[in-house]
């Protein structure tokens, strides 16, 4: 019997095989706990961590508004970097809800995917 999570994670392997990212373009990731969510940009040549931002120090009366806050602010920390264009990858997560939301941010914050 297979539970949610295994579902989540053949769904996440799935994808992660067709999408990877590098240094000019590279992956922004998404995970989603029950209480917060983190994003990061990641480059999968080298195996490095560009970019991270959490929800925890946003602002907002919902899960959601403050998902859209930290894409923006993922976005800033990107065009700081000189990061302008990534790829999604949505993390085995349905594209809606908080995970729309901080792809929305983040393309609001300038980050093209």
């Amino acid at each position: 019997m297979t539970t949610v999570t295994d579902n989540r994670t053949r769904r996440r392997k799935r994808i992660r095989a067709k999408v990877s990212g590098t240094a000019s373009r590279p992956r922004l990731s998404v995970y989603k706990s029950n209480v917060r969510l983190y994003a990061q940009l990641i480059d999968d040549v080298t195996g490095t961590t560009l970019v991270s931002v959490s929800d925890d120090t946003m602002k907002g009366a919902t899960k959601t508004d403050r998902a859209r806050e930290a894409g923006k602010a993922l976005a800033q920390a990107a065009s700081q970097k000189g990061i302008s264009a990534v790829v999604f990858d949505r993390g085995g997560y349905i594209y809606i809800g908080r995970v729309r939301a901080i792809a929305e941010g983040a393309r609001e914050g300038g980050l093209v995917f």
